[in-house]
């Protein structure tokens, strides 16, 4: 795979995309004057718009529920994408070749995705036709027996490549796609020209946007000259292993709205789990689930909050299910949410399970879900024998690290507790073992909470430490009108401001945005940006609520249409004036308290500093006059 698109194209990507245009595909738009359009917002509920769209700027920012961004932003939210794919999707769209940061040259050219998502499309639509002829007869009765229909067959896209190794590339070749295409799309080999599926019965991949990628391919025929039983499309330009799941496309929406994603093992397995009523499922495809999966799967999710989400996984309870947790388990960290284990005692997969025992029987499975940690934690004590002293003293060594790594600390408590009692060994002793294992060495699992633990609470104290998100600030708040409308100035007219920004500084505003967008301005500065100041500002900012702020600013229209230098110039000074204001508060207080005979040397520094305070208010209410022009 290519490395990071660079930055450049991205740049060049943001620039020719009309956030007009790709909004308006989504929202209806209309003229909110000032240059700007409103709508109702696609991320939540709403009757009267609040979307506002701003085409000269780039952003958009919705004053109902915050979201905000630009068009790259939209894309990804909307529909559920990685940044790099909403570029690639965006770089189609406006004919802009990407080229990439490790050296592997440029990306294929702006026509030949679309050309290799369309032949897909096209192939998918002559599979799914291919299975209602005589000669799929072996693939409707696998079907079948495996407990899908036809119904079933058309909402999943089922469908059946020919033996006859040239059916696909005839059809195709007569829609207009060139056999370098076809090739190109893993749909033909490049020697001989034969179709690269053949007498099989095959699935879609899809991407969340419902673009055809690839297909799973399953053997039916003892004759097969391909002796693997699953067949996947080879890497092409849209179709990577490490970065598909099947069913995301159906999934991916519920996904979303449960904060849960259920990985099973196969194409069968995902069908029999959505008709079960397991609407968030998904499988890797040909290939073991990975990181790039489980950052796929946090991405859906959300992840803004780290203990609501969850992804549990379905593997059997035997010897290669047990491996296959203890896997995923040290992939861990790639989830902020929390991970569960459902297993089948009588070794079922889901397809089979509902098969035997019918639709509940596979919602059972996933409700009898315990998290993945437990699960290998059971696994660890099998291997040790409890009725020694010495076993249970290294089962708990070896069982340490694997509670004292729980995302939640606030659970880390009781299951001190719970350990303690399948070793059968006093809590304590349990709790001081626990202690141990958080101050050795080791690799932090989890989410962000995880990454700066803080001090380690004491034995049996499940108190999580974490930092509080910035607030957003509010908007009907009239005490912070003059910090909201100069950090506005500055957002949306930079060359009215030099490169100190007048002397302003963090500590002139009260709110903790606007303060840190201050500070993220200032930064901005100190490096070499380029024309894009909006978004110098917000990469210089791991803040998402600094992040949406500089959006909500650069969206709204200034109270004055054409500020001028001396409109700019006011405001610093009445934003410099308040925090003059509210030091010579803070010292007269200080001054109160302090006794002039006893402290007589400190008494006469403040009272100098008061001084000095008092005259440049003066100063600067001569330069704040005028402001409410």
């Amino acid at each position: 795979m290519a490395g990071r698109i660079r930055d450049e194209d991205v740049a060049e990507v943001r620039s020719r995309a009309r956030i007009d245009e790709v909004i308006g595909s989504h929202v209806a738009l209309r003229n909110a004057g000032s240059g700007s359009l409103k709508g109702l917002c696609p991320f939540h509920d709403e009757k009267t718009p609040s979307f506002q769209v701003t085409p000269a700027r780039g952003f958009y920012y919705c004053f109902g529920c915050g979201e905000g961004g630009d068009v790259i932003t939209f894309l990804q939210k909307v529909e559920n994408l990685s940044f790099a794919e909403a570029v690639q999707q965006l770089a189609d769209r406006v004919g802009v070749q990407l080229r990439y940061t490790d050296g592997q040259g440029p990306g294929p050219a702006p026509g030949l995705r679309l050309r290799v998502l369309a032949a897909n499309k096209a192939a998918e639509e002559f599979f799914a036709e291919q299975l209602t002829r005589p000669d799929a007869l072996a693939a409707r009765q696998f079907l079948a027996s495996r407990g899908f229909d036809r119904d079933a067959a058309e909402h999943f896209g089922v469908g059946y490549a020919p033996r006859d190794g040239r059916a696909l590339s005839r059809h195709l070749q007569g829609r207009g796609f060139s056999e370098q295409e076809l090739v190109r799309a893993g749909l033909v080999r490049e020697r001989g020209g034969f179709d690269f599926f053949q007498g099989r019965l095959l699935w879609p991949i899809r991407d969340a946007g419902s673009s055809v990628l690839g297909f799973g391919a399953r053997r039916l025929y003892d004759d097969d000259r391909m002796p693997a039983k699953y067949l996947n499309t080879p890497e092409t330009p849209v179709y990577k292993k490490s970065q598909v799941l099947y069913g995301l496309d159906l999934a991916r929406t519920q996904i979303g709205k449960k904060g849960q994603a259920v990985v099973v093992e196969g194409y069968t397995d995902v069908m029999a789990a959505h008709l079960s009523g397991v609407d968030t499922a998904v499988a890797s495809c040909g290939t073991a689930f990975g990181d790039d999966h489980a950052r796929m799967l946090q991405r859906l999710m959300g992840g803004t909050d780290a203990f609501h989400g969850e992804v549990v996984f379905t593997f059997d309870g035997d010897a290669a299910g047990q491996a296959a947790a203890l896997k995923v388990f040290k992939g861990d960290q790639h989830f902020i949410a929390q991970t569960y284990v459902a297993v089948e005692p009588s070794g079922l997969d889901p397809c089979d399970l509902r098969l035997q025992h019918g639709d509940a029987a596979v919602r059972e499975l996933v409700g009898r879900r315990v998290p993945l940690y437990r699960f290998v934690m059971s696994n660890v004590l099998s291997q040790h024998d409890l009725d020694r002293a010495d076993g249970r003293l290294q089962a708990l060594r070896a069982a340490a690290p694997l509670v004292s790594s729980i995302r939640d600390t606030a659970l880390v408590g009781g299951y001190a507790r719970e350990l303690a009692g399948l070793l059968g060994m006093d809590v304590e002793e349990v709790r001081a073992e626990l202690a141990r294992a958080r101050r050795a060495p080791q690799p932090v699992r989890g989410g962000r909470a995880d990454r700066d633990p803080g001090p380690e609470p004491a034995p049996g104290e499940g108190e999580e430490q974490r930092t509080p998100a910035t607030p957003m600030p509010p908007v009907d708040d009239p005490r912070l009108d003059v910090e909201r409308e100069t950090l506005q100035l500055v957002v949306q007219r930079p060359d009215l401001f030099d490169a100190e920004l007048g002397g302003l500084t963090p500590e002139h505003f009260t709110h903790p945005a606007y303060a840190g967008l201050l500070a993220a301005m200032r930064t901005a500065l100190s490096r070499e940006g380029g024309a894009d100041w909006v978004g110098d500002v917000r990469a210089a900012t791991d803040d998402p609520t600094v992040d949406q702020v500089a959006v909500a600013l650069a969206v709204q229209p200034l109270r004055r249409p054409d500020p001028d230098q001396r409109y700019a110039d006011i405001h610093v000074a009445r934003v410099q004036l308040l925090a003059a204001g509210r030091q010579i508060a803070d010292l007269k207080s200080r001054l109160q308290r302090t006794n002039p005979v006893e402290q007589t040397t400190r008494y006469n520094q403040m009272f100098t500093t008061l001084l000095e305070l008092e005259a440049h208010r003066k100063e600067l209410q001569v330069r704040s006059i005028g402001a409410t022009d």
